[in-house]
């Protein structure tokens, strides 16, 4: 292990970060600052977000995953109290329930509006 090492920041490519950064903003309730000229966010534990529009044409990825199609690069999981209320708030911002599911009553993967991947997780 390197000494001192922690995790500073994730970075997420997309189309709009204003958008993406402000739907997570809201979803998580951490605070919206601007880091290296980009949106950010920052939790309470000093953990960062940092939303990247890419200079390519961004592509949603597919899940399930599919050969031949655009991947998942990340995959959020979040514990949350009442799983059915916070699918309804998630949608709410913005987000979408998956078509497929596979995590029983206490899993649920939504997308974020630009497609990627998050799962809820009853705690």
């Amino acid at each position: 292990m390197i000494k001192g090492i922690c995790v500073d920041n994730i970075a997420i490519d997309c189309k709009d970060a204003v958008k993406l950064r402000n739907f997570y903003a809201e979803l998580l309730g951490w605070e919206s600052f601007i880091m290296y000229d980009l949106p950010a966010l920052r939790s309470q534990s000093g953990l960062e977000l940092v939303f990247l529009e890419t200079d390519f044409e961004y592509v949603k990825p597919v899940w399930p995953e599919e050969i031949g199609k655009q991947q998942k690069q990340m995959h959020f999981g979040f514990q949350v109290d009442d799983l059915p209320t916070a699918v309804l708030q998630a949608e709410a911002l913005g987000a979408c329930k998956a078509e497929s599911q596979f995590g029983g009553s206490y899993l649920v993967t939504m997308f974020d509006p630009e497609g990627h991947p998050f799962c809820l997780h009853a705690k």
